[in-house]
């Protein structure tokens, strides 16, 4: 585990997020390997790598701002999934499936920025 950001649990869902985004775009077209497809990994390994460097600023407000950032490569990797789906890339299931571990992420990281909000 990575130090005591792993202990977090928008880090650890980031991360499942993380390993099954790369999963589901291993069956992407061989086209989209410098598209699409590397777009969306980059995106998706961005949130829980900002929510590492946040945690290792050492302040509530560097780490909020990071979280913000982790916040925004959520977006992108939500519109990117339902582009994958409305270009047939992955299936309604398979997209549903994506989303219930996107939106959670959401939560989860909404969660911890209204609570450092709160301390500053």
């Amino acid at each position: 585990m990575y130090d005591d950001t792993s202990k977090l649990i928008v880090w650890q869902r980031s991360h499942e997020l993380v390993l099954k985004i790369y999963e589901v775009t291993k069956s992407f077209p061989k086209d989209e390997q410098f598209g699409l497809t590397s777009q969306v990994r980059r995106a998706a390994v961005s949130i829980p790598s900002n929510i590492v460097e946040g945690k290792a600023r050492g302040s509530n407000k560097d780490f909020n701002r990071f979280l913000l950032i982790a916040r925004g490569s959520l977006e992108e990797v939500k519109y990117q999934m339902l582009l994958a789906k409305d270009l047939k890339y992955i299936d309604e299931v398979v997209y549903k499936e994506m989303y219930r571990s996107m939106d959670e992420v959401g939560r989860l990281l909404g969660g911890l920025i209204n609570k450092l909000a709160s301390r500053q």
